[in-house]
């Protein structure tokens, strides 16, 4: 079993300590800025460093779900380099927002697209396992 997730996991660990450089990207920002919780406005280089932490947070749930299905339904080699596009992605959107708020676009369209291919092939998977599980087709190898 380990051996059909153990990418998945890897990944899924490398997006956890993403997130969490994230954190602490605005516990730095907040001590360079003297911004305390529970405020969230501030100077411009502030706010952005803490929209984008809060956007890429927004986006982790929908990431992990979606890897995860693509890895067990699908292909978990396919999942985890698209983890790693995303994670990578994410990473430059971060790094773009921080520097000014145009250097998040490209970045943030990128992750995009690949959530909407995790998405597909988390679909085509599971739509496959339901017509091989429950009408005997099978258009993929098992």
């Amino acid at each position: 079993m380990l051996d059909q997730i153990h990418l998945l996991a890897a990944v899924t660990v490398l997006g956890v300590l993403e997130q969490a450089y994230f954190f602490y990207q605005v516990i730095h920002a907040r001590r360079a800025f003297g911004i305390s919780p529970p405020k969230i406005s501030g100077p411009p280089e502030f706010e952005r460093i803490f929209r984008a932490q809060v956007n890429s947070s927004e986006y982790f749930p929908i990431f992990l779900a979606l890897l995860w299905q693509a890895g067990l339904f699908f292909h978990q080699g396919l999942a985890a380099a698209l983890g790693l596009l995303y994670l990578c992605a994410r990473y430059h959107y971060f790094m773009g927002y921080k520097a000014s708020s145009s250097g998040r676009l490209t970045p943030i369209y990128f992750s995009g697209t690949v959530l909407w291919i995790l998405l597909a092939v988390s679909a085509l998977g599971i739509f496959h396992f339901f017509l091989s599980h429950y009408l005997g087709l099978r258009f993929f190898p098992a």
